[in-house]
């Protein structure tokens, strides 16, 4: 089931008009380490009979409290109605014709004010965006970085797919067969005033913000350091709007690196290069605006007890797999880490022993994953239980805003999903807006449901909505 509407498309020959607002929305309880502050940012494009609010926030999800059973606390399931209705009945901008994507940077702890006041923020970050509305012409192109992100789903030997995570440790070497792919692409909307300064830069990048700082500081995280390179090197009050991809699977370069201490500053330093790189190079036009708004209704899982069984079988394989040790941690360090030979005939034995302990930690490690994976299941199993619903509605969103197109979803996309997104599109510059308008926690590609990834086994919805999903999108693109 679905529904479209759509927007009367604006004339080319009427005069796009844009605003901008910044809004902290940081909390303010005491003793709370903050590295950067977050923010709210409003953009406001008005082209006659067509207005649109794009609103990006330095949040983790967009009303995820329930559906994540409060992992993911930030933003409550009534803050954006709230909003919308806000905007519609004070700005007279509908409520559909907004949009609030998150940047999906993760908490060490308790990021944001509270809920009443988030609600007052952003509208007034959306408000003062109103008052200050301009003539302008766009740019729109892409900018490329490969330096900061790789794709964080293995694809082993045995066909299985192995996530890295702070959960879980990486697999062997020898077991692994390939890499997830990356998309490095960055869309890069450049908007100027009618004299040639800058007002606002829109960049779409995926780039999973797993972990802040080495300190467990609030940070705005890799986009707040290329946000802050880009206003820097503009001026005047130009604003920078991330808007999150499809990064649903991959994280930055650092993320297992135990050796040092992060360093998101220079890998959002890096983002905010390339990005100026590809601005500088785009030229501006008069623009219109056009907007497609649609909702899908998709299947939740249920094949979540055959995998609990699954797992539970190759639980009881593993734990059959364990043997008995002559060993215990400190001799196997002694003799894993010796480099000469302790007397001849001894170097087989001692092999021996060091190979069966191996082989028990492997074991260990695939044991506690497989714990892990089924104590997720279970409590996705019960959270669709209580739901009391057999499918899930999802928000989708089409902007178009010169050539440029913006596809806007609730949920955690994977790679996989955007690329064939921006594939089957006819416009060249297609972004993906994930993690919008709500949150619907991963959409991951139904041919990954039976090799074991992570978020595979984090997702709510059947593998049908993939179908479902990128035939809609592709409608959405052909009504714009």
């Amino acid at each position: 089931m679905s529904n479209f509407s759509k927007q009367k498309r604006s004339d080319n020959k009427i005069l796009l008009r844009a605003g901008v607002g910044r809004r902290d929305i940081t909390t303010e309880e005491p003793g709370v380490r903050i590295n950067d502050p977050l923010y709210a940012k409003a953009l406001v494009l008005d082209h006659g009979e067509t207005k649109l609010v794009i609103i990006t926030m330095d949040v983790t999800a967009i009303g995820g409290r329930k559906i994540s059973d409060g992992m993911l606390p930030d933003v409550g399931e009534n803050f954006l109605p709230e909003l919308r209705q806000r905007i519609q009945d004070e700005l007279h901008i509908p409520g559909c014709n907004v949009m609030v994507n998150a940047s999906h940077t993760h908490p060490s702890g308790r990021m944001l004010c509270d809920d009443a006041e988030q609600v007052e923020r952003v509208y007034d970050a959306v408000s003062c965006a109103v008052q200050n509305m301009t003539p302008v012409k766009i740019g729109v192109g892409k900018g490329f970085e490969e330096r900061i992100t790789i794709n964080r789903t293995v694809t082993l030997k045995n066909g299985q797919h192995w996530t890295l995570r702070h959960t879980n440790p990486s697999p062997r070497d020898e077991d692994i067969a390939s890499y997830g792919p990356v998309d490095h692409e960055i869309g890069i909307l450049r908007i100027d005033r009618l004299d040639g300064t800058p007002l606002a830069v829109v960049y779409n990048f995926a780039t999973h913000l797993l972990m802040g700082d080495t300190y467990g500081s609030i940070t705005a995280n890799i986009p707040g350091y290329a946000s802050k390179v880009i206003e820097t090197a503009l001026g005047h009050d130009a604003m920078a709007f991330f808007i999150q991809g499809a990064a649903g699977d991959v994280m930055d370069v650092h993320y297992k690196n135990f050796s040092q201490p992060r360093n998101i500053e220079m890998l959002g330093i890096m983002l905010g290069d390339s990005i100026l790189t590809a601005y500088r190079k785009l030229e501006v036009q008069p623009a219109a605006l056009d907007l497609v708004s649609a909702t899908i209704t998709v299947p939740r899982r249920t094949d979540i007890p055959e995998q609990v069984s699954f797992l539970q079988a190759e639980q009881q394989q593993l734990l059959s797999s364990l043997h008995g040790l002559t060993l215990n941690f400190e001799t196997f360090l002694d003799l894993y880490q010796a480099e000469t030979k302790i007397e001849p005939g001894m170097d087989e034995f001692n092999q021996h022993n060091i190979d069966k302990y191996l082989k028990n930690i492997s074991a260990m490690e695939q044991l506690a994953r497989i714990q892990d994976k089924i104590a997720t299941l279970e409590k996705h199993q019960k959270l669709n239980e209580a739901s009391g619903e057999q499918t899930i509605d999802m928000e989708l969103q089409g902007i178009k805003i010169g050539n440029c197109v913006i596809i806007s979803s609730p949920l955690e996309l994977l790679t996989e999903i955007g690329l064939n997104i921006k594939k089957s599109s006819p416009y060249e510059y297609t972004f993906i807006a994930a993690y919008s308008n709500g949150y619907v926690h991963y959409g991951a590609p139904a041919s990954y449901y039976d090799k074991g990834g992570y978020e595979v086994t984090e997702c709510f919805i059947a593998p049908e909505w993939q179908q479902i999903f990128e035939d809609k999108v592709r409608g959405i693109i052909n009504r714009l």
